[in-house]
């Protein structure tokens, strides 16, 4: 490398990684200050449920298309709630002859008690399948609370009870509580790069929501791990049809409520999503998803990525900087508070038990995630449950082959 260019290189680094550091404590101060928020709600909640003041009916709705990992035992999590209110599971698939039909019907033959229903949604009404089942879906929903969450999601007795909670009137601040969206963990199956993406939800996304959490006074977005919703609220941003080409609908719903006038609340329940047993590619298609998904539908927020990428930055500076005791300083001290956020947000906040054993590779993983970051700007082609798309404007436009 020339000596300018190093310098250079060296200067930027050194400035960026710094900057880096600062995020890394952010982190910790927004899972600490959560913490704080989570222990006063669980508080109320246990209060609230003891006078069983507040237990609406809800309808959980699920789009199904084939088996995911720990996929019965997901469904089984939803069968077995200590809610005191009646719910209903409701579990559309665009053929009764997809392989998760026989899983609900297995589910059905365990709780008998639960009401449990199978529901045809062969339409394809735009090019987000998911959300075209869900269309479907949420007509035949009894209630006046919504409750959609991905097919892989596993939670503990107590999931319905506290989201609902957050719904209760004496949770209300200045604005209604419109949506209710949860933190998540990641259940890795097998392979390494499984168990990469895994340890980049608990201590890199993750720790990014608990920012803009705190930076942003408040959540303005959903994630698909849980999007309870009242129906009022979806009936007045135009129900779910306007997200059936959007690729980011999770996201998506939760800025549309929230522009509606509604407050979007953070459940005090983390919940668990099982990680397919990805190879390389599997990998790096889905992480590349993800990238071009938050770049398309954040790309401030995108950008600002950059800074999430400290010990990857501090790894240049002290090759740029032909290992200068600042770098190596910088190196410590970047290491040190990236393993500080993986145990506060991964470990204390999430609950994931996966993270102590899986420290070794964080700086393999941020080394090839800052790639991803790049390559994330590098066009806008996504691969997407084996077809590929083109994301314009939030929107999916098929490629024809």
């Amino acid at each position: 490398m020339p000596h300018a260019l190093a310098q250079a290189v060296e200067m930027a680094t050194t400035a960026l990684t710094v900057v880096s550091m600062g995020f890394f404590l952010a982190a910790i101060v927004a899972a600490r200050v959560y913490l704080f928020g989570r222990r006063r709600f669980l508080r109320d909640i246990d209060r609230l449920t003891a006078a069983s003041e507040f237990a609406p009916g809800v309808s959980i709705l699920k789009s199904l298309k084939g088996l995911d990992p720990s996929m019965m035992d997901a469904f089984r999590s939803h069968c077995v709630q200590s809610y005191a209110g009646e719910y209903e599971l409701l579990f559309g698939v665009s053929s009764l002859d997809d392989p998760a039909v026989a899983a609900v019907e297995q589910l059905r033959q365990e709780f008998p008690e639960r009401s449990i229903q199978i529901v045809k949604c062969p339409e394809r009404l735009g090019t987000n399948g998911k959300v075209s089942t869900l269309v479907q879906l949420a007509p035949h929903a009894r209630f006046n609370f919504l409750l959609i969450n991905d097919s892989d999601i596993t939670v503990s007795p107590r999931y319905l009870e506290r989201v609902m909670a957050c719904f209760a009137p004496e949770q209300m601040g200045k604005a209604q509580v419109g949506l209710v969206t949860a933190l998540f963990r990641g259940r890795a199956h097998g392979t390494l790069f499984s168990r990469m993406e895994a340890l980049g939800i608990a201590t890199d996304f993750m720790a990014g929501v608990l920012v803009s959490k705190m930076i942003e006074r408040g959540l303005h977005y959903g994630m698909g791990s849980t999007l309870a919703l009242r129906r009022e609220a979806l009936e007045k941003i135009g129900g779910l049809t306007p997200l059936l080409d959007h690729l980011a609908d999770d996201f998506e719903l939760g800025a549309r409520v929230s522009q509606a006038g509604y407050s979007v609340a953070l459940c005090p329940e983390v919940v668990e999503t099982g990680i397919p047993a990805y190879d390389w590619r599997g990998f790096v298609e889905h992480q590349l998803r993800w990238a071009r998904t938050v770049r398309d539908a954040r790309p401030a927020g995108y950008a600002g990525l950059l800074f999430t990428h400290g010990l990857t930055l501090a790894l240049v500076n002290m090759v740029a900087s032909g290992l200068s005791p600042l770098s190596l300083w910088l190196l410590a001290m970047s290491y040190f508070l990236r393993v500080s956020v993986a145990m506060t947000v991964g470990a204390e906040v999430l609950g994931d038990h996966q993270v102590l054993g899986s420290l070794w590779m964080l700086p393999v993983r941020d080394v090839i995630a800052m790639g991803l970051w790049v390559a994330g700007f590098a066009g806008n082609t996504i691969v997407w449950r084996g077809d590929r798309f083109v994301l314009k404007r939030g929107r999916l436009e098929r490629v024809a082959e």
